[in-house]
């Protein structure tokens, strides 16, 4: 319905919840289920059969396919009905038969994704889970509950994150595998069982970064892997480079947040 006058159209088929808000401009198809404090933005496309079950918030201008399951309750068994909400931006792609779920009181209520993702067939976001913007999630990648996928990312087809884990921006991460550490930056991990491969090159200079900088970037990626050192002592060669190269400081937070420890 983009590009026709600004007008919210409602297949007679689709069940609205009274409390549902929808925007100007918002479709929704037939036999889809729009239920209790859900916020749809203005431009957003709902196709066939999608249920978005309760208290999701989503901006502007996203596309929802056929069968996607959007604001469902947690997968968590210590969920006991709390009024938790799921966040999404604008400009996302939320392909068929994706689970987006809500958060959990105990991990602080909110699941949020941000804008102009891309979310293939069968992706699955767990509650509690924090994804940027601008990333690509192939066909049935999934993330665990609580899990942390920063800008720019790229998943594989069947890659699997587990709970309490963070992507760092711009890295990308092979089909079928599986990461069970925190990935740092602008690197690729992938394989079974997963290792780190190298900086993601292509991708950076895919998104504008000068020759320079990739260039030191790969000189940290080899401070880290490459020359046998401790992280704690690679840490602080990185901290060193960071006022010639700024987008270093992007690497080294990555690294000096990790609480479950990185991919090596």
């Amino acid at each position: 319905m983009r590009g026709e006058e600004a007008r919210t159209v409602i297949d007679s088929h689709a069940i609205i919840h009274p409390t549902a808000r929808l925007a100007s401009n918002v479709t929704v198809g037939p036999w889809s289920i729009i239920g209790a404090n859900v916020e749809i933005g203005e431009g957003t496309e709902i196709g066939s059969h999608v249920i978005i079950k309760a208290n999701t918030r989503m901006g502007k201008n996203n596309t929802v396919y056929q069968f996607a399951s959007v604001g469902e309750d947690p997968a968590d068994k210590k969920f006991a009905g709390e009024d938790t909400w799921l966040e999404i931006g604008d400009g996302n792609i939320i392909r068929e038969g994706c689970t987006l779920h809500r958060g959990t009181a105990s991990g602080g209520g909110v699941t949020r994704i941000g804008d102009n993702n891309l979310m293939m067939a069968y992706v699955h976001v767990a509650h509690d889970c924090i994804v940027g913007s601008n990333t690509v999630f192939a066909n049935n990648a999934g993330l665990s509950g609580h899990a942390i996928v920063d800008d720019w990312v790229i998943l594989g087809g069947y890659a699997g994150v587990n709970q309490f884990l963070r992507i760092g921006a711009h890295a990308m991460v092979g089909g079928m595998t599986h990461i069970s550490h925190d990935v740092p930056a602008y690197v690729i991990v992938s394989g079974s069982p997963a290792a780190v491969r190298s900086v993601n090159t292509v991708g950076l200079e895919r998104r504008g970064f000068d020759a320079d900088t990739v260039k030191e970037i790969r000189r940290a990626f080899k401070i880290i892997y490459k020359k046998g050192l401790s992280l704690q002592d690679a840490q602080a060669q990185l901290a060193d480079m960071v006022a010639a190269t700024p987008a270093l400081d992007v690497m080294l937070q990555s690294i000096k947040g990790s609480a479950k420890g990185i991919h090596r």
